[in-house]
């Protein structure tokens, strides 16, 4: 195997300690690339990674202190702050003490409040590792507890001595060796809940759409959650049973044009423009606010808005954003309504983490208002940087109703996607939502969870054939080693706020659950290094949020996959996501029968040409103008290589016994790909929206920002136009003909017609 070092040097006696350490904080020393090719991170990659998690090291001694404290800290821990451990009739925690401890008392508290409790002799436990450390022997043993403990959250309290010894409680896996040390204890069910029609071999289908790009009679510009409802509707009443989503999350309202979804202000919010503010308005009774909508000024806007063929996001937000807060004064002054009780209570429910992010949009807000604009809280005073200060607590105490606009706003969105939910649920998944592997850096994310949020490096991906260069997403990663302290908070909150409402969780850059690669700011990223993370942990949290949220999960495993990691996901029963253009061998693509079971079968994604666009090669066109191909050859070459797959996609539908002449229609192209893909062994298969109305430009050209206008590109047909689409039509009864389903159609159909 060829191997090559990627990054700059370091002096020899340094690396020793240097990869000791930076192993110990997870960062990989190699790994192979796409190419076959063992690429190795040098010394100063790690330690520029190291610094991006705060441990600055420059000399062999700060080094070997590093590991010493690292070291001294671990043995000092009776218990890890948190263990996650596989449901079992008995489960195993270690537990370190020294040797002049007798017995161990244990308390298990499991989330319902009740409690089990033991106690054995420390010495009695199985022996795991030994250490001398300032002159005592401590021992991490093997705490069996046999209690019948249910999956779920739970805390272990452990007092050493005896049982009616006293002690101080100590902090979450206390460093203490005396007193009372208590740690979070996950048990897990171990594998991602699934609907029962795919538990019992039913393959369904569905039909995923990029919301803000639906186009309605009602809708002010970009699709809203009125037509995520109707959409719902029309699915259910054709057989479908997944409607799938981009990432929902919140965008910056006062800098609109950052478009990308996967790149949002929060992943923990909703994007508050796709809120049907005429539903609100009319909800509210507002007169004033029917008055604005009414306007001449205001409905020429509106029909411009309507009437564009991209999304204008500035005009939505000036259309949107004014009628809502004139909503909001109204129903503020009726705080005794059942609306305003419905969204104290929705708050009240709501985490810190909530609160705090609402906080931020209101100061971001706030100081984007001011000359000169600072949107960028890392431009903002020192004093409002932390969500602890002083001054953002004044600030939350003397403008409460800047606060509270903005989490009456994520009540709005949250009711009105629990509607949409509502109108899928009698699809077997019903909504099928997208989570963002990252947010952007000068969002709510990293402002509010400073400690889990790495501000110092980016994910991106290393250097391949396909990008040499690498790739900078710009997204600022969690810190491995600040969320198992944290127990895990962060990465919990992520999952259930994007499990809410929904059926089924696509999970953007799935790898993420083991490994990421950080390039450090400053740094290409060609001077990157994979970082790992508690993957058997994050896994078993996925898992059971999966089954309190009954929400299936397709983990998108595309690009360089680590070895094992997709039989590790179908031992989870994490569905692989399939691309109809990547599913090839030697003999050319896939048969249908081919692709594996636990899977979810596309034609395309969001990054990826639609298949008119496929056939034409129209998107290679696009690269070439865009002058995305270093030169002449690598676009000669793509070119061909599209003349290949072509005649390898046609054959491979002949052998199917579907259409496969190169001069059909698009139309028919596009059909003959969907039975295709009908056929496949998948348990789900998911149509593009985009392909049903043969969109020929993408969604989003990696690669390019300003260039091509990304993620604004609206469909060509309205939802109403959709509904009696011959093509739709025949993609529904070719999906339903050859779809096995658990349900039958009858049972599914809600009489409810477009």
């Amino acid at each position: 195997m060829q191997r090559v070092a990627f990054g700059r040097g370091c002096n020899g006696q340094f690396m020793n300690n240097l990869s000791r350490l930076a192993a110990r904080y997870g960062i990989e020393e190699s790994f192979v690339d796409a190419r076959g090719i063992e690429q190795t991170a040098t010394a100063e990659t790690r330690r520029a990674v190291l610094a991006a998690m705060g441990v600055d090291v420059d000399s062999e001694e700060s080094a070997a202190a590093a590991l010493a404290e690292l070291d001294r800290a671990e043995w000092l821990q009776t218990l890890s702050a948190v263990n996650v451990v596989l449901a079992a009739e008995s489960l195993t925690v270690p537990v370190t003490y020294g040797t002049d401890i007798e017995t161990v008392a244990w308390r298990l508290t499991v989330e319902s409040g009740t409690q089990s409790n033991g106690q054995v002799p420390f010495n009695s436990l199985a022996l795991l590792q030994r250490r001398e450390l300032d002159g005592k022997i401590r021992e991490r043993r093997a705490l069996v507890l046999d209690a019948a403990i249910p999956a779920g959250y739970h805390r272990l309290t452990l007092t050493p001595g005896s049982a009616q010894s006293s002690g101080n409680t100590q902090p979450i896996g206390s460093a203490e060796s005396s007193g009372t040390a208590e740690s979070m204890l996950i048990v897990t069910p171990g594998q991602c809940w699934l609907p029962s029609a795919i538990e019992q071999g039913g393959r369904l289908w569905g039909v995923a759409a990029q919301l803000y790009l639906l186009k309605s009679k009602a809708n002010w510009g970009m699709g809203d959650f009125a037509d995520l409802r109707q959409l719902a509707q029309m699915l259910v009443h054709n057989g479908a049973q997944a409607l799938g989503l981009n990432p929902l999350h919140a965008m910056f309202v006062d800098a609109p044009e950052q478009a990308s979804p996967y790149s949002p202000a929060s992943r923990l919010l909703l994007n508050v423009l796709n809120i049907d503010v005429m539903a609100v308005a009319q909800a509210a009774a507002c007169a004033e606010a029917l008055d604005m909508i009414q306007a001449r000024d205001f409905q020429t806007e509106l029909a411009a808005s309507r009437d564009s063929k991209l999304v204008d996001y500035t005009r939505v937000a000036r259309l949107k954003i004014p009628i809502l807060k004139v909503c909001f004064t109204a129903w503020h002054g009726k705080r005794d309504s059942s609306h305003w009780q419905e969204f104290e209570a929705f708050r009240r429910a709501a985490d810190q983490s909530f609160e705090r992010s609402c906080v931020f949009l209101a100061l971001r807000q706030h100081f984007a208002a001011q000359t000169p604009a600072r949107p960028d809280w890392r431009s903002w005073p020192e004093q409002y940087q932390s969500p602890d200060s002083a001054a953002v607590q004044r600030f939350t105490e003397e403008q409460p109703d800047l606060v509270t606009f903005q989490a009456w706003l994520q009540f709005l969105a949250d009711k009105q996607l629990g509607q949409a939910a509502k109108a899928a649920e009698p699809m077997a998944i019903g909504l099928y939502r997208d989570l963002a592997v990252g947010a952007d850096p000068s969002g709510a994310e990293t402002w509010s969870n400073q400690r889990a949020v790495v501000t110092r490096a980016h994910v991106g991906a290393p250097p391949d054939i396909y990008n040499p260069a690498g790739q900078d997403w710009g997204l600022p990663p969690l810190h491995p080693m600040a969320l198992e302290k944290e127990c895990y908070r962060s990465f919990i909150e992520l999952l259930r706020a994007n499990m809410r409402h929904a059926g089924g969780l696509r999970i953007d850059h799935v790898m993420a659950l083991q490994q990421l690669y950080w390039v450090p700011l400053g740094s290409t990223a060609a001077h990157g290094a994979y970082v790992r993370y508690p993957r058997e942990d994050l896994i078993g949290i996925l898992a059971l949020e999966s089954h309190r949220n009954r929400c299936l999960v397709v983990g998108e495993d595309l690009g360089t996959v680590p070895r094992g990691f997709r039989e590790r996901m179908t031992r989870a029963r994490i569905l692989s996501y399939r691309v109809l253009y990547f599913e090839k061998d030697d003999g050319g693509f896939l048969a249908p029968q081919r692709y594996p079971e636990l899977s979810l079968a596309v034609a395309g994604s969001h990054d990826l040409p639609t298949l008119s666009a496929w056939m034409t090669a129209s998107d290679l066109t696009l690269k070439e103008e865009l002058g995305l191909f270093p030169n002449a050859e690598l676009m000669q070459a793509a070119h061909r290589d599209r003349n290949c797959d072509r005649e390898a996609l046609l054959a491979a539908f002949g052998r199917q016994g579907l259409a496969a002449d190169p001069a059909m229609p698009m139309n028919r192209f596009s059909e003959a790909a969907h039975s295709f893909l009908a056929q496949t062994a998948s348990a789900i298969t998911m149509v593009q929206l985009d392909d049903i109305t043969q969109e020929a430009t993408p969604v989003n050209v990696p690669a390019t920002s300003t260039e091509h206008p990304n993620w604004r590109r609206r469909l060509s047909k309205s939802l109403e136009e959709i509904a009696v689409d011959p093509g739709f039509q025949a993609v529904a009864r070719s999906m339903n003909d050859t779809r096995a389903v658990a349900l039958s159609i009858e049972a599914r159909w809600t009489g409810v017609a477009m």
